[in-house]
């Protein structure tokens, strides 16, 4: 092995085996994809890819001495950010989906900050939440949804994000929804159309009815397992015990010029904590 190679995975190993919060941004994968010769089949591999490829690149530069080892990491590639400059913010549409690994409302709280710090935004114009999955053998209720929509609405008072959706839900628990959100109501729901080819008539109507707009998605219930998070960090970062690191959220983001209908960037920011001994 390269001396300078095992060097460089020690200081970088030595900063992930001291660190306590592990914030990572992929950088703008629209222009990171010229590089890559495989596509992904899945927004689960493509996922796995960019945390590995993020790691590699990171620790590739990662510097340090013994007596500097912060508790939080920005695992990030500076000039691959996607900050977006007050002159053309009116002609773009920042768009986010966050995945919550996790229950708690701080999470959501902190991913919705980054995101706008990552694109030097004051607001993101639309933000669809997928919470995490009820406990195996239950169904997601309306009182399972609660504690997130609440959280989402309050960002929406403090004009943090313009409009809020939701993502997988049938047409009874949207309307439970719909009828309980008394402050602001779901704008959009995704729909998973390898579960359903065809979008259900009831959901249509109702969200025709009450102006809610459908989308539709390929993401799996489970964006990334634990397992997948830390095979990810481990081939990222040989020599790393990842299983130290429990992922709490994924937030992807879109940013589309509104003129034209195209995407100027994309990416992703995983936020990991390292586990209680």
């Amino acid at each position: 092995m390269d001396p300078q190679n095992t060097n460089i995975n020690a200081e970088g190993n030595g900063l992930l085996n001291h660190g306590k919060t592990l914030r990572l941004h992929t950088g703008n994968l629209v222009n990171r994809s010229r590089l890559k010769k495989k596509c992904p089949g899945s927004p689960s591999e493509e996922l796995r890819d960019c945390i590995q490829a993020t790691l590699r690149d990171w620790l590739s530069s990662a510097k340090t001495t013994n007596a500097d080892f912060p508790n939080t990491l920005d695992c990030c590639i500076p000039e691959a950010t996607d900050a977006i400059s007050p002159e053309e913010r009116d002609e773009l549409k920042v768009s986010v989906k966050l995945f919550l690994c996790e229950s708690g409302q701080s999470a959501i709280r902190d991913a919705v900050e980054i995101a706008c710090q990552t694109l030097a935004v004051s607001q993101l114009d639309s933000v669809i939440i997928a919470p995490p999955g009820p406990v195996e053998g239950d169904n997601q209720t309306l009182a399972h949804l609660q504690p997130v929509w609440e959280e989402l609405e309050a960002l929406v008072r403090k004009q943090k994000i313009a409009a809020i959706g939701t993502s997988d839900l049938d047409k009874d628990l949207l309307e439970q929804l719909y009828n309980w959100a008394h402050q602001v109501k779901p704008s959009s729901n995704q729909v998973n159309l390898a579960s359903c080819c065809v979008m259900p008539p009831d959901l249509t109507a109702f969200a025709k009815e009450f102006d809610i707009q459908l989308l539709t998605h390929n993401d799996p219930k489970e964006l990334m397992s634990a397992a997948a998070f830390q095979e990810a960090m481990q081939e990222g970062a040989p020599g790393l015990s990842p299983t130290e690191w429990r992922l709490e959220w994924v937030l992807r983001y879109s940013v589309i010029v509104k003129s034209r209908g195209i995407i100027r960037s994309k990416g992703y920011l995983v936020s990991a904590r390292r586990a209680n001994p």
